[in-house]
């Protein structure tokens, strides 16, 4: 035999009858990416499971994983995946392992795990800190985000609170008098003839605009044009799944993220410069969160740095926005589809705000806590429009399940093992039919019912109902809120500590606008878009509107 071993085997196909090389690159294109799917579903169904993991969604493709069912339909996802596997169950999302636990128990696992156990920075960073800036939320070790909440806290102080109802009723009726879609608001045939405006649009305008003026400070809210908004929409775009899913990628939207970042960045910074020199372009700034932060004192001693304020306010503009425009937008739409509820809602403005003229005086921060109408309407559309379908945490250390939650068998347990990643969906125990009577109703009388479980639930939430204990993680005394079904903020040391805000936003806004106009909607309830961090309406979501005789004409 020759040294030519493959030109005299006869087994070899002539090197004439060969394939040619785009056969051969075709086939590889198909072979491999099949040959991947075959070993992965071979894996799956013939290698032996190791009895401490959770059990694992089946999935054709590798990497891949449940990420496309997963991102169509949360929700939908986790109610089949309960059926089938129980409140806890690993699925492949994108290369990583995602370990769900559901329920209030589920929750409490997660959302009340030690910090050597689950990590919010490990899972987040990623996504917050191109936005939100260097030094801030996710970007610091826990006990410096403890600080810097601290210091957030202190801006939302009931003084400051109080001061805030008269400048969002103004910036409701600016608009009102201003924006394109009220025309027919300030027709002389406004009270017989309906006019329109899309909801999500108009109240994240709205939302914004408030946000700023009251919150934020007045010098934002006087740069509040479409040189800002050009900012503002460059770095929304970097709040999305994609960059969730992957953080660097060379795209032009990146870019403008990272640009945007920047500009909005020395935004903030030149405002608090501008007021060290005693040069503020406003005359009254003491109620403002910049105000609160540029006084606020570490417990060391020091207090914060400038570009650490003006990320702090970044990343309070734009959780706040989202989380707000979404509830809002939701709210009024949900109203708008009852007009039995919106008439209650009315009644009750009339008997607690109504003057014998047919106008309504200011809200005042006290009269909320007597609006039970407004306040179970908020509650209802919070559970039932939860803004975050998924709260995630990366595995640091290895976290034994507790058997009340899962177990394979009576002498062992489930251990989920660090690397994993553990998810918790608050809005499944809200929506759980096993748990809420006709659960995907919007029905916010449930909410009135002292003996009812909204209200079991909504106290064990707000005040440490039912045993559960109040604690302090450094930024002040709260209920944890872990193992209640109703989580509308989120739960334990990373539990929004915007609340007090968004329920003042929130109530004066409805509060404003049912005042002033009847709302119908015309085609039912837009379905949610689950291809955003936030759940918000499916366009069109488009409301119906004509302004109630009683209310005060927009010329008064």
């Amino acid at each position: 035999m020759s040294k030519n071993l493959l030109a005299d085997l006869p087994l070899f196909i002539p090197r004439d009858q060969l394939p040619s090389l785009p056969v051969l690159a075709l086939a590889l294109f198909i072979g491999a990416p099949l040959l991947a799917v075959v070993l992965n579903v071979a894996h799956q169904l013939l290698w032996p499971k190791d009895p401490t993991l959770p059990p694992v969604i089946f999935h054709f493709f590798p990497w891949i994983g449940s990420a496309v069912s997963y991102g169509m339909d949360p929700y939908a996802f986790m109610f089949a995946n309960r059926e089938k596997y129980g409140d806890l169950f690993t699925f492949i999302l994108i290369g990583r392992k995602m370990t769900v636990a559901l329920g209030p128990k589920g929750n409490d696992m997660i959302l009340g795990g030690k910090l050597s156990q689950v990590s919010a920075e490990d899972a987040y960073t990623h996504l917050t800190t191109p936005v939100f800036g260097k030094g801030v939320v996710y970007d610091v070790p826990n006990h410096v985000l403890v600080e810097e909440k601290r210091a957030v806290k202190a801006g939302l102080s009931l003084e400051n609170l109080r001061s805030y109802g008269p400048d969002i009723e103004d910036e409701v009726e600016l608009m009102l008098k201003t924006d394109a879609s009220f025309a027919t608001y300030r027709s002389k045939n406004a009270n017989t003839t309906w006019g329109s405006f899309p909801a999500l649009k108009t109240l994240s305008e709205l939302t914004i605009l408030t946000a700023s003026r009251t919150l934020q400070g007045k010098e934002v809210r006087a740069a509040l044009n479409k040189s800002f908004a050009h900012t503002y929409e460059a770095l929304d775009g970097g709040f999305t799944p994609l960059n969730f899913m992957f953080p660097n990628l060379p795209l032009p939207s990146y870019r403008r993220r990272d640009k945007a970042h920047k500009e909005m960045s020395d935004f903030y910074y030149d405002i608090i410069q501008k007021r060290k020199e005693g040069i503020s372009e406003v005359d009254d700034e003491k109620h403002d969160m910049l105000a609160s932060l540029a006084t606020f004192t570490n417990k060391d001693g020091s207090g914060l740095e400038d570009r650490e304020m003006a990320h702090i306010m970044i990343a309070l503009l734009m959780a706040g926005q989202h989380t707000s425009s979404a509830t809002s937008s939701w709210t009024l739409l949900e109203l708008a589809n009852r007009p039995d509820i919106q008439k209650a809602l009315y009644d009750e403005q009339v008997a607690v705000l109504g003057k014998p003229d047919g106008s309504f005086r200011p809200l005042d921060y006290d009269d909320i806590k007597s609006l039970t109408v407004m306040d179970s309407i908020i509650r209802e559309t919070l559970r039932i429009h939860a803004p975050i379908h998924s709260i995630m945490r990366k595995v640091v250390g290895d976290i034994p399940v507790p058997t009340s939650l899962a177990a394979p068998s009576e002498s062992s347990s489930y251990v989920i093992p660090k690397g994993h990643f553990v998810m918790a969906c608050p809005g499944v125990a809200q929506m759980d039919a096993r748990l809420w009577a006709d659960a995907a109703k919007w029905e916010p009388s449930r909410w009135t019912d002292p003996a009812g479980f909204a209200a079991m639930a909504g106290n064990q939430y707000d005040n440490g109902g039912n045993g559960e204990a109040l604690v302090d993680y450094g930024f002040g005394v709260i209920s944890k809120g872990t193992q209640s079904p109703y989580q509308p903020f989120g739960a334990g040391r990373h539990r929004c500590i915007g609340e007090s805000f968004a329920y003042v936003q929130l109530s004066t806004i409805i509060a404003a606008v049912i005042q002033k106009m009847e709302l119908k909607l015309v085609g039912g309830m837009p379905p949610p878009n689950y291809e955003t961090m936030i759940v918000l309406p499916k366009a069109p979501d488009t409301i119906m509107y004509r302004r109630r005789v009683a209310a005060v004409p927009a010329s008064a």
